[in-house]
C-alpha cells in the first residue's frame, strides 16, 4: 500500500492546522485523527506520537514531521487489519497476545491479565464509556489507538 501523494497530505495538514501556524500541536491532531469508533485518539497516544516526531522539541509538528507520523499510522493500522481477524475494528486479548508474539515479545499471562484489567479501569472511568449491567463481566476490547499505546510503550521499555 502506497502513502497518499504529497499535495494530497499538504491539504489535509492544512486542515488539521487550524489556528494556521504551520504546525500540528497535540489537540489538533487528536481532532483529526479516529481509532474508527467515532471517538477520539487516546490524548496519550497523540501526546506520545508528536514527541516522537516532533524533532525541534516545539510540542507540534511541522508538515515533514506530519509526514513520517502519516506512515508511522499507516504502518500500524495495516499491522493492526492483519490481527484484527474477526473485522471488528478491535482486538481482543488473545488477537493482542498473538501480535506481540509475532513481534517477538514472550510477555506472561499475568502481565496479559494486567493490561487488560488497566484497559478495563481507563474505560470505566471515561465519562462517556458504557457501563457493564450488574453481573456483567465487561470485555476489553483494545482499540487502534491503545494498541498504538501498547506497542510503543513495550518497545520503549
Amino acid at each position: 500500500m502506497s502513502l497518499p501523494d504529497r499535495n494530497y497530505l499538504m491539504q489535509l495538514f492544512r486542515k488539521v492546522d487550524r489556528d494556521g501556524s504551520g504546525s500540528i500541536n497535540a489537540h489538533e491532531l487528536q481532532a483529526a485523527l479516529s481509532n474508527g469508533t467515532w471517538t477520539p485518539f487516546n490524548p496519550e497516544t497523540v501526546r506520545m506520537m508528536i514527541g516522537m516526531f516532533d524533532r525541534d522539541n516545539s510540542a507540534t509538528i511541522d508538515f515533514e514531521e506530519f509526514l513520517s507520523l502519516w506512515k508511522y499510522i499507516d504502518d500500524w493500522q495495516r499491522c493492526f487489519k492483519s490481527f484484527d481477524r474477526d473485522n471488528s475494528g478491535s482486538i481482543d486479548r488473545n488477537e493482542l497476545k498473538l501480535a506481540l508474539t509475532a513481534f517477538g515479545y514472550r510477555l506472561s499471562d499475568q502481565f496479559f491479565n494486567t493490561l487488560m484489567g488497566y484497559l478495563q479501569f481507563k474505560a470505566n472511568s471515561a465519562s462517556n464509556a458504557p457501563k457493564p449491567g450488574v453481573g456483567q463481566p465487561f470485555e476489553s476490547k483494545i482499540l487502534f489507538d491503545d494498541f498504538i499505546f501498547i506497542c510503543i510503550k513495550i518497545q520503549v521499555k
